[in-house]
């Protein structure tokens, strides 16, 4: 996607807002959304999310809308139960656009879906599917909701440090998830000693995303005092 997202940049530069259908979180290189003359937001829904929509626009304007919505579906039939399988087989059956589906995520007994475009419309009208009464609720576009500018100091830039750090866990109990391969740096699977830089993306699963936007400065005593915009 990099040089699909350089042309992209460069018509937000220029003064127009883009926004992608959604696509694999970890193939945005989000070094080249740095520059105080841009703006981006990434979103998918959920706050770990692995499909979501890219939205640029130049500095000037303040805000745009992310342009995603979620929906709880919840079959209301009591048997047999559906699990995530069975509801994206009847998914399919809508034949929505895939690029504009997000993550799908089972809830209790419901399912939670990302969607935009006319995909989020035909959800947001459905009564029925597979046969089955649903009831549908909009609860919103999540991400972004939970998100923090945090400056925080740390020893090193390591990936441990900073993701512990930055979610506000211990380091043995993020170490469990790396060791686990929950944890994921610019889309890849991190290890603890691998080092995190301005532009990078740290995701952890059950804790969010990290994005690291820069280094403050670094402290008398050799630590480094950096900016983490933080999403739970």
């Amino acid at each position: 996607m990099k040089q699909k997202l350089s042309t992209l940049v460069a018509q937000a530069r220029g003064g127009r807002v883009i926004r992608t259908p959604f696509v694999e979180a970890d193939e945005i290189d989000r070094r080249l959304l740095l520059g105080d003359d841009l703006r981006h937001r990434i979103a998918g829904g959920f706050p770990d999310a692995r499909r979501v929509i890219l939205t640029l626009h130049p500095a000037h304007i303040p805000e745009v809308d992310a342009g995603v919505t979620v929906y709880r579906v919840n079959p209301e039939d009591a048997a047999p139960e559906w699990d995530i399988q069975d509801f994206l087989v009847q998914l399919r059956r809508l034949e929505l656009s895939e690029d504009q589906l997000g993550d799908v995520r089972e809830e209790r007994g419901a399912f939670v879906i990302a969607a935009t475009g006319k995909a989020a419309q035909t959800l947001g009208a459905l009564t029925e599917l597979g046969g089955r009464h649903v009831d549908v609720e909009e609860v919103g576009e999540t991400a972004g909701r939970g998100n923090k500018v945090r400056e925080v100091v740390v020893p090193s830039m390591r990936v441990d440090v900073v993701g512990a750090k930055g979610f506000g866990v211990s380091r043995a109990y993020f170490q469990q998830g790396i060791d686990g391969g929950k944890v994921r740096l610019n889309g890849a699977p991190a290890r603890a000693s691998s080092e995190i830089r301005e532009g990078d993306s740290l995701s952890a699963d059950g804790l969010g995303r990290i994005d690291f936007r820069r280094v403050l400065n670094e402290t008398r005593r050799g630590n480094y005092k950096v900016e983490l915009d933080v999403h739970k």
